[in-house]
Parts: C-alpha cells; sequence; structure tokens
C-alpha cells in the first residue's frame, strides 16, 4: 500500500477545511455586518484575495499527490475549475461587479474545489491502479 494516501489525507481534509471556512465568510459575514452597524468597515477588508495565498498551493499539492495514486484526471480538473472560479470571484467578480457577485462566485468556486478535494481524498484511499499487462 502506497504512503500517499497518509501524505494527501490531512491536505485534503485541510483543503475542504479551508473550502468551509470560506463559505461560512461568505455567507455569514454579510448577515453579521447588516445586523451589527458597527463592523460595517470591517467588511470593507477583502479577504478572498489574500485566502488565495494559502488555498493555491495547497490544493495543487494536495491535488497532484493524490492524482500520482489515483490516476483520475476529472479529480484535478474539477479542483482546476474550482480555483479558477475562486480567482475569478476574487479579482474580476471583485473588481467589476461588486460584493454580491464576488460572494455568489466564490461561494461556488469553494464548493467546486470542496467537492474535488472530497474525490481526491476518497481516490487516495482506494488501492492504486495497476498498469495493463
Amino acid at each position: 500500500m502506497s504512503d500517499v494516501p497518509r501524505k494527501t489525507e490531512w491536505l485534503d481534509r485541510a483543503a475542504v477545511l479551508l473550502s468551509a471556512l470560506c463559505l461560512l465568510h461568505c455567507l455569514a459575514l454579510p448577515l453579521i455586518v447588516a445586523g451589527l452597524p458597527v463592523l460595517a468597515r470591517a467588511a470593507d477588508d477583502h479577504l478572498h484575495a489574500q485566502v488565495l495565498v494559502v488555498v493555491i498551493p495547497l490544493s495543487v499539492v494536495a491535488l497532484g499527490l493524490g492524482f500520482r495514486h489515483h490516476r483520475k484526471p476529472w479529480i484535478v480538473w474539477a479542483g482546476v475549475a474550482g480555483l479558477a472560479i475562486l480567482v475569478a470571484g476574487a479579482t474580476i467578480a471583485h473588481t467589476y461587479y461588486g460584493p454580491r457577485v464576488d460572494t455568489a462566485v466564490t461561494v461556488l468556486g469553494s464548493i467546486v474545489l470542496a467537492v474535488a478535494h472530497f474525490y481526491n481524498s476518497r481516490g487516495t484511499r482506494q488501492p492504486a491502479p495497476t498498469a495493463a499487462p
């Protein structure tokens, strides 16, 4: 049995946790800000771009190591799509369309990326495929 599952397990779990935290941030922050006007200044900060500095390398390593084990390219492509959507939310949507579109795009990207990491984690726990003779 390969040691890849043990190496990627914590990376995938961390990536899913970060996606969940991002989702929580995106959905809860507007409610908190609306309910507590004192925190309105905190809402002006753009956290999505800073979080990408952690999310992108973590996801690339986890998905890359996972692919070496399970050899399922669709999982990697789903992760790439999720990352691309997150980057689009943090850059284009935030700059040109405002916080509502930024939040919607970021939530979508977080969900896509979390699903990719979920299947990456499942794929690394299964026996590695063997080459055909």
